[in-house]
């Protein structure tokens, strides 16, 4: 196809530029440690904060409601895909989240872009942070709205740009929105202030915590709960893949938020719904998290001792203050040889992040911890990355 001969030149380009993303086969559940292409291995990169991913309560109520309700809606949830779970699952998020409603979507992704889609015109005006998941750019580019990007966590400079357009406003929402914990660098918004100026200047605040749940907060409640900030943040949406184990999004906030988005969500309206296994498995999840902190404790002493080892050693560990551990490397041909020989060589899986994803010059392996760690496995890859790092001229 000669209208396609591009592709194979920008992919060529792209591994001579370390830019190539290798994407590898997970040959097990996940864990600690876990199969990936043929070998067990260590697993440093996925978002399974709390180990609830390949948890055995959570595959109980997946394999009980799989009997019940089978494996899948077969339709999107206005027309009959909206089963009991739907509900509850609902109820249990609102419950908590200190909300008064939720609705839950496919994806975090959906969520965004189903709440930013529904609520925005295109005469209307985004106030966006210059790092916000792909997710929310994506949401906003959709609307066709007015979208001003302010400096990267700068409350100061959101505000300047919100008065400007303050001057000339005639009836436009403004929408402040915001990353809660933001993936790559591990970095919180400062929401406080943020809450502060939507406030003073009748904005809609929006924040997307799906690196927050299961982190911050009481019971790993999330950014909100973390700066006591209930009934100040309009729009919360979360994740259901990342601390929960499972897989879906959702939106917390008013019951009318909720209502309207059922009316005018499109993914809601034309997606099919989660299947019945995952959402009883997120259900699940749901209910270990309000019971207990247990596993929110372990995962912030893991992330405690890890950080403190690796900047001991001389690693650039940026602005972190999550489990999200970027180990900054900078060179792209680098971090992808560092991850690749920590593969080969330790049998750790840690995935290298390059452009797109991060700006170039700041490639990365980006470590997530979790509560499933031990020391010994923490132990084990500290020494991996100190051995390797000075070989290759990074520490």
């Amino acid at each position: 196809m000669p209208g396609l001969g591009f592709i194979k030149e920008e992919l060529e380009e792209s591994k001579r530029k370390g830019l190539y993303f290798r994407i590898r086969t997970i040959g097990s559940g996940q864990g600690a440690w876990f199969v990936v292409d043929g070998k067990k291995v260590l697993n440093l990169c996925s978002n399974n904060y709390l180990g609830f991913a390949n948890d055995p309560e959570l595959k109980e109520a997946a394999k009980k409601a799989i009997d019940e309700f089978g494996v899948g809606t077969a339709a999107v949830r206005p027309i009959a895909g909206n089963t009991v779970l739907h509900n509850i699952l609902e109820e249990k998020l609102a419950e908590f989240k200190k909300v008064e409603a939720t609705i839950s979507f496919q994806s975090g992704w959906n969520a965004n872009f189903a709440t930013i889609q529904a609520l925005i015109r295109k005469e209307d005006v985004i106030f966006s942070d210059e790092l916000n998941h792909a997710s929310i750019i994506d949401g906003c580019r959709i609307t066709k709205a007015r979208i001003v990007r302010y400096r990267h966590n700068d409350p100061n400079h959101l505000e300047d740009l919100i008065k400007e357009e303050s001057k000339h406003r005639n009836g436009k929402r403004f929408l402040i929105v915001t990353d809660g914990v933001f993936s790559m660098d591990g970095d919180v918004a400062p929401l406080p202030e943020l809450a502060d100026i939507a406030h003073r200047y009748d904005a809609i605040l929006m924040v997307d915590d799906a690196h927050g749940e299961g982190v911050l907060g009481s019971y790993g409640r999330g950014i909100v709960d973390h700066f006591n900030l209930h009934g100040k943040v309009d729009i919360e949406v979360g994740t259901l893949s990342k601390a929960f184990g499972v897989i879906g999004g959702y939106v917390a906030g008013s019951k009318d938020l909720a209502e309207y988005l059922k009316q005018k969500g499109r993914p809601f309206l034309f997606s099919n719904a989660v299947s019945p296994g995952d959402v009883a498995a997120a259900i699940a999840a749901v209910e270990i998290m309000m019971k207990s902190d247990e596993r929110v404790k372990k995962l912030w002493d893991n992330t405690k001792y890890f950080k403190e080892q690796m900047k001991k050693l001389g690693f650039n560990l940026g602005k972190s203050v999550t489990p999200i551990t970027p180990v900054i490397v900078g060179d792209e041909q680098k971090a992808q040889e560092l991850s690749r020989r920590l593969f080969d060589e330790k049998n750790i899986f840690a995935q290298s992040i390059v452009y797109p994803m991060v700006p170039k010059g700041t490639a990365r392996i980006r470590v997530m911890i979790s509560a499933v760690h031990t020391k010994k496995d923490l132990d084990y890859a500290i020494e991996s990355f100190e051995k390797l790092g000075k070989e290759l001229g990074i520490i």
